[in-house]
């Protein structure tokens, strides 16, 4: 098997290894593949792992021997499925690698707006806290999250993970998710309906995957209901926030504090809206919640066993 890996650095910058793949066939890797080197890179490969080249029906034609595509993520929407299927492409993705990372994101994303932990260090290692006439000062509002309703929006696995660590710092947590889930509730936990966890909430958080029906979920209309002075995570994909509005609720004090570790374009573009919000009680961080070394070996053993699997004649994962 001729396997390609087509985005080798930002999965693997050096720290790991492809090695698991060779047991199935020769590996070539590119640390990145632009759409007008993919045609040449793909022209005789059988097995592609890739995680944000877009497969339309156009690259698919670009690879007449492709029988995988290896996806080295848990989202799909870059694969045109149905040309794939016509095609007889199989392809595979990595479900559910990095939940206790995304969970452990969106906790740091919460206390750093609740907190300012990075704010206030530089503070002291500015020299701040040596000029301080207290034994004790602080720069902005400090919250306390106990007895405090966090709402997840989507109670898959991830959503399940944040809703175990939101109880333990001891909130209250309302959960929405589009088929009932009463194995869930009690203990603190109870499932409503959107509108409800928006008016309830006093910290929002979003753990769904993008789709039509997700779209810009949140936005002027969506965050008007929410309680005025909550605060709004996204650490699932930028399209589910219209930022606009995000960066309007902060400046007319609706929202509290704002924070993603996605946005609507990657890698951010210099007009996004959220880079005017400076000032606001706002944390962006550029989607490193699944980056951990833990959850990027996993990954890179999950792929391999996908690739392996195929070639041994029993596909796993496949989408």
């Amino acid at each position: 098997m001729n396997i390609v890996v087509l985005e080798g650095y930002v999965n693997n910058p050096g720290d790991l290894s492809w090695d698991a793949l060779k047991s199935y066939g020769t590996v070539t890797v590119y640390d990145r593949t632009p759409r007008d080197q993919l045609a040449q890179r793909v022209a005789e490969a059988d097995i592609a792992v890739s995680s944000k080249v877009v497969w339309d029906a156009e690259a698919l034609g670009w690879a007449p021997n492709l029988k995988m595509i290896a996806l080295t993520s848990t989202g799909y929407n870059v694969v045109d499925l149905d040309a794939a299927r016509e095609r007889g492409v199989t392809v595979s993705n990595v479900p559910a690698y990095s939940t206790p990372d995304v969970a452990q994101m969106t906790f740091a994303l919460l206390l750093e707006l609740c907190l300012h932990v990075g704010e206030h260090s530089q503070l002291v290692m500015d020299g701040g806290w040596t000029r301080a006439k207290d034994f004790s000062f602080w720069n902005t509002p400090l919250v306390e999250l106990a007895g405090k309703t966090l709402g997840i929006v989507g109670m898959g696995s991830i959503g399940q993970a944040v809703c175990r660590i939101a109880r333990a710092f001891g909130m209250l947590v309302v959960f929405e998710n589009r088929s009932a889930k009463p194995q869930f509730e009690g203990d603190g936990v109870r499932q409503v309906n959107l509108d409800e966890l928006l008016a309830a909430s006093d910290v929002v958080s979003l753990h769904v995957p993008a789709t039509p029906a997700t779209d810009r979920m949140m936005n002027a209309r969506t965050i008007a209901r929410m309680k005025d002075g909550a605060y709004l995570l996204n650490t699932a994909r930028g399209t589910l926030v219209d930022e606009q509005a995000a960066v309007d609720a902060l400046r007319s004090g609706k929202l509290a504090g704002f924070a993603a570790d996605v946005v609507s374009v990657e890698p951010m573009r210099a007009n996004n809206p959220l880079l005017q919000a400076k000032g606001l009680n706002i944390v962006v961080t550029p989607h490193i919640a699944w980056a951990t070394h833990e959850a990027r070996a996993r990954l890179l053993a999950t792929v391999a066993a996908n690739v392996g699997a195929f070639v041994e004649g029993h596909p796993q994962n496949v989408v």
